[in-house]
């Protein structure tokens, strides 16, 4: 008889990884699936860092949550005994009048988080990398910086595996149904069954939902640019950013892992995309965007590009999560 399971996540990024850990630590019998390896490179969980923040400009809403995420991360580092958030601190940066400051502030002051107001000629002053316009306002949030996707993608299943969790890769969910005892989750290795489902499947949900028509895939370019003076691009002296001014909107992270300051631009080229024929080599038109970007704001860190990577963003209409 097949092994039946109380859940079942399809998925093991950073999303996908955390419910299979979470639900393993509080008791269910739980199978997570990955169509790919754990981790990898082909959706939106990986690059070396990825932002995470307090002052949430998107609203403030989110600011609980994150305060939640923290402590949590706190807990899976002391498990995991390695460093998974690198606190910079975070910059929001636009002009006064723009939902990017705005935001972020109404964030910080609603829910009395630790933060500054900074001009232009004073975010130069304290981080001499930066190069601002001269009517840009910024939010600095101390407590802003990156978490490493690899390693907490690692952190979460070794965690949960721990518990009794089962994380099968290199397996593609063809469809699901609801039966009478839960649900029926058909792949191309055999059927599983569980009472619930969790999907957490990125830019292939499409494929496995009714929500096809409301979530659009798209390429997304990342570069690292060769710095001059790298002690300015340092964890210690360099905030990651978001950036919105009337060059685009921008974000970036300093020197990790590897040489160069990494940037990238939100909805890139706006390229709708399907995830399993995306290209993913990239070309002079896709850097050129952020290289403008980079002379104009940093210009000690728009040297030559040392590395690309394609990432993938799902978006919704409104461009918030969803959880349902």
């Amino acid at each position: 008889m097949a092994k039946h399971y109380d859940v079942i996540v399809v998925g093991l990024g950073g999303m996908g990884s955390a419910a299979l850990y979470h639900l393993a630590k509080a008791g269910r019998r739980v199978l997570g699936v990955e169509r790919f390896g754990i981790p990898h490179e082909m959706g939106s969980s990986h690059g070396l860092t990825r932002i995470i923040r307090l002052a949430y400009f998107e609203h403030p809403d989110y600011v609980p949550l994150l305060r939640r995420s923290y402590e949590l991360w706190d807990e899976l580092e002391a498990i995991r005994g390695e460093t998974l958030l690198v606190k910079t601190g975070s910059l929001d940066v636009s002009d006064p009048d723009d939902d990017v400051f705005r935001g972020s502030l109404d964030s910080c002051e609603r829910h009395g988080l630790v933060h500054e107001t900074l001009t232009a000629n004073e975010v130069r002053a304290r981080f001499p990398a930066y190069r601002l316009w001269p009517e840009a306002m910024a939010v600095y949030q101390p407590d802003g910086g990156f978490l490493v996707p690899e390693r907490c993608i690692e952190a979460h299943v070794e965690a949960a595996r721990r518990h009794g969790a089962e994380a099968r890769t290199h397996l593609v969910v063809d469809g699901w149904e609801e039966t009478g005892s839960g649900v029926e989750v058909t792949t191309d290795q055999g059927v599983y069954h569980g009472d619930a489902l969790v999907l957490t499947a990125g830019a292939w949900t499409s494929d496995l939902t009714s929500l096809a028509a409301h979530l659009e895939v798209e390429r997304q370019v990342l570069v690292w640019f060769e710095t001059k003076g790298a002690d300015a691009f340092t964890p210690q002296r360099f905030p990651v950013f978001n950036i919105r001014g009337p060059f685009g909107h921008y974000y970036g992270f300093p020197e990790y892992g590897i040489p160069g300051v990494k940037v990238g631009k939100y909805h890139h080229l706006a390229e709708v995309v399907d995830p399993d024929t995306v290209g993913r080599d990239t070309s002079p038109m896709d850097e050129a965007p952020i290289r403008s970007f980079m002379e104009s704001v940093f210009p000690d860190a728009a040297g030559v590009s040392l590395k690309t990577k394609v990432c993938l963003f799902t978006n919704t209409p409104d461009e918030h999560f969803i959880v349902d």
